[in-house]
């Protein structure tokens, strides 16, 4: 049958993100070229004589990573050009025979992956109904990544081993961080529709990838994170709560208090005795019940308020909301407001300027935002 642009048919696949389809057919020219748009220039060739080429290709983008679904059904030969970012071939099913530049080559199966390295061409054998999960990610983001869990420069190109051992613990985390991200492309509104769960989905991506994939700087992440100490935790906690609504990322914050991700995890949970995210969560839900308290009736709804602060999925921001404020968000917003203003005088938690989750121990913040300025 010819090469077409597929249309969103969930059905046409039943693999990774059957809802973003792209292509599927036997056009051999076609297939080349929408593949080298989504990936990077590449031949295709088709192993044996009278061999029809049947590819299926299924893309979603995940901040600026671009993750696909790849499929032949025949065995097919792929040489690409020079790279310019990373890539990752992980086989879901059947065998490959994958080589980036002059390293030794990865006899690719669903329990080994392969990387492929920046300016380095790569040659990939594809056994006949092998299908993969093909990842594109940026050079300068994955470096960047990193840095931001080291806490310094890395100075240098990031170089991995070209095998991906996926039968790790560190390899697990990164096939169930993909299957969570091709669950979540199978139905609307979620987490990959909203900017920032996104870009928390990227961030997890990346880090998993480094924390699962050998390379020089493998020994430096494993290793015990230095406290950050009192001053970057302090300043963290007071950008949380000056911004609550921002799209904050751990990494993200770590920059704007120089230290690096592991660090301030570790401050964070010495000096506060929550992560960084579960705090901003609290902030968040704090800001969202006030905002209910005092809202006039019919001036906001309890999805504007929540998509206000940060919560992009209703359900859960209403079960979060319940458990911390014993009643529903609606009916925060349905009481009169002699009765909200008691609700809130008699919230478990403090209130005030001081908003934590319960159980966390308050005089740990409290010392950490008094900290000297020594």
């Amino acid at each position: 049958m010819p090469m077409t642009r597929m249309s969103r048919d969930p059905a046409a696949v039943a693999d990774y993100f059957p809802r973003h389809p792209v292509v599927a057919g036997t056009d051999r020219d076609h297939a080349r070229d929408v593949l080298s748009e989504v990936f990077l220039p590449l031949e295709l060739e088709p192993v044996g004589s009278g061999a029809q080429l049947d590819v299926r290709l299924n893309v979603v983008k995940v901040g600026r990573v671009t993750a696909g679904y790849l499929r032949f059904g025949e065995a097919v030969g792929i040489r690409t050009v020079e790279t310019v970012n990373y890539h990752v071939d992980i086989p879901t099913t059947g065998r490959a025979l994958m080589r980036t530049g002059l390293h030794d080559p990865v006899y690719g199966t669903p329990g080994l992956g392969a990387i492929f390295m920046p300016d380095l061409p790569a040659k990939l054998d594809w056994g006949r109904g092998c299908a993969q999960v093909c990842l594109m990610l940026p050079r300068a983001e994955l470096q960047l990544e990193l840095e931001r869990l080291l806490g310094y420069p890395i100075g240098q190109r990031l170089d991995f081993t070209p095998a991906l051992d996926l039968t790790s613990i560190a390899g697990g985390t990164l096939l169930r961080t993909l299957r969570l991200i091709d669950h979540d492309s199978r139905r609307s509104g979620g987490l990959l529709d909203h900017p920032l769960a996104e870009q928390h989905l990227e961030h997890l991506l990346l880090d998993s990838l480094l924390l699962a994939a050998p390379h020089k700087f493998s020994g430096a992440l494993g290793r015990a994170a230095p406290l950050a100490g009192r001053r970057p935790v302090a300043r963290a906690v007071e950008l949380l709560r000056s911004s609550p609504e921002r799209a904050w990322t751990i990494s993200e914050l770590a920059v704007e208090v120089s230290v690096s991700v592991r660090s301030l995890q570790e401050g964070f949970r010495t000096g506060v005795g929550v992560p960084p995210m579960r705090y901003l969560r609290s902030l968040r839900l704090d800001r969202a019940h006030d905002e209910l308290v005092a809202a006039e009736p019919g001036s906001v709804t309890v999805a504007g308020v929540a998509a206000r602060w940060g919560f992009t999925h209703l359900g859960r921001f209403a079960g979060d909301y319940g458990s911390r404020y014993r009643e529903t968000p609606s009916e925060t917003l349905r009481a009169g407001r002699p009765q909200r203003l008691r609700n809130a005088e008699h919230a478990p938690g403090p209130r005030g300027d001081m908003h934590v989750e319960p159980g966390v121990d308050i005089s740990k913040i409290q010392a950490t935002e008094v900290a000297d300025a020594s």
